[in-house]
């Protein structure tokens, strides 16, 4: 099975002056892990996760006043639709980290998370009839 097969395609995209409580806002009401921070003037494509707002809450600081830049993890592994889950979820647990940003001729496409692998490799669950 490959990471196009298990992918959201549900892509949410912020800015990277927006604030932490406004991403877990946004990533609440898509019910997402994860957004993709696009920061034009850096040039760059960043990832803000839940963890990093955990993190950041976790810390004593402000969710109305830190931004999504202070904590976007820059430094991001890609993966291609065409990889195979496996070679995805080697590379998250290479990285230590749970979502990979689905680049597609350059453009973010998808997010694969462990929870999107897990659902493709695990049985689906019998309902038991009543």
């Amino acid at each position: 099975m490959l990471v196009r097969d298990a992918m959201s395609t549900v892509v949410l995209t912020i800015g990277p002056t927006h604030t932490l409580r406004q991403a877990a806002a946004l990533m609440s009401a898509r019910r997402v892990g994860a957004a993709v921070v696009h920061d034009p003037d850096a040039g760059g494509i960043g990832i803000l996760t839940e963890r990093d707002i955990l993190n950041s809450v976790g810390l004593g600081q402000n969710p109305d006043t830190e931004q999504a830049h202070d904590h976007t993890t820059t430094d991001v592994v890609f993966a291609a639709p065409s990889w195979t889950l496996e070679e995805a979820a080697r590379a998250m647990a290479h990285g230590g980290f749970r979502h990979l940003i689905v680049l597609d001729g350059g453009e973010p496409t998808g997010i694969v998370s462990v929870r999107d692998i897990i659902r493709c490799w695990a049985p689906v669950r019998q309902q038991v009839p009543a």
